[in-house]
């Protein structure tokens, strides 16, 4: 188990930043935990038990965020081997920002707060490069939600600019009407 979350640890879709030998020492510190199809990993808003982040070796999981306006959720992703759920709780123990449910049956390496603080204790470098590869990854994905909040502000002000357009057409016929209001019509047929 080690030697394939160390290798997945140090994949694109974890933390490429740490080295092999840096990922065999948090492997180290992880511990295996299954998941049936269906099972709920991670509970958005859950308060309990939200100081870990897990490695996914084997399975998929979905990642949603509720959509509160609307009393459903969103899928953000599915992640596979190589993906990595959780690291914000571990580094920052609040509550958790996102629903992880196992996609199939679901082969977890765990990493507590309590195990990375053991890390810290023992090999700070390889935790602070850890540390760091987790940062980068939080980074990036403020850095893609600041694009995409660009584009939605974008696409708002556009629609809006529609319709400020069809409201001034429609305020334009309206005043026309009152200043010319429609003729009587008389009805002259033989019924």
């Amino acid at each position: 188990m080690q030697v394939h979350a160390a290798a997945l640890l140090v994949t694109s879709g974890a933390l490429v930043e740490l080295s092999a030998a840096d990922a065999r020492q948090v492997a180290r510190h992880m511990h295996l935990q299954h998941f049936d199809a269906g099972d709920i990993v991670i509970r958005e808003g859950e308060t309990v038990y939200n100081d870990f982040m897990a490695l996914v070796l084997d399975g998929e999981v979905t990642v949603e965020n509720s959509l509160a306006a609307a009393q459903d959720s969103m899928v953000v992703s599915v992640l596979g081997p190589g993906g990595l759920i959780g690291e914000l709780g571990l580094v920052d123990n609040e509550p958790r920002s996102a629903t992880c449910t196992a996609a199939s049956d679901l082969l977890l390496a765990i990493l507590t707060r309590q195990a990375m603080q053991q890390l810290m204790a023992e090999k700070p470098d390889v935790a602070a490069r850890l540390l760091l590869g987790i940062a980068k990854r939080v980074a990036d994905r403020l850095r893609g939600t600041t694009r995409k909040l660009i584009t939605f502000a974008q696409v708002s002000k556009a629609l809006q600019q529609e319709l400020d357009a069809a409201h001034s057409a429609n305020q334009r016929l309206m005043d026309l009407e009152n200043k010319h209001p429609p003729l009587p019509t008389t009805f002259t047929g033989v019924v």
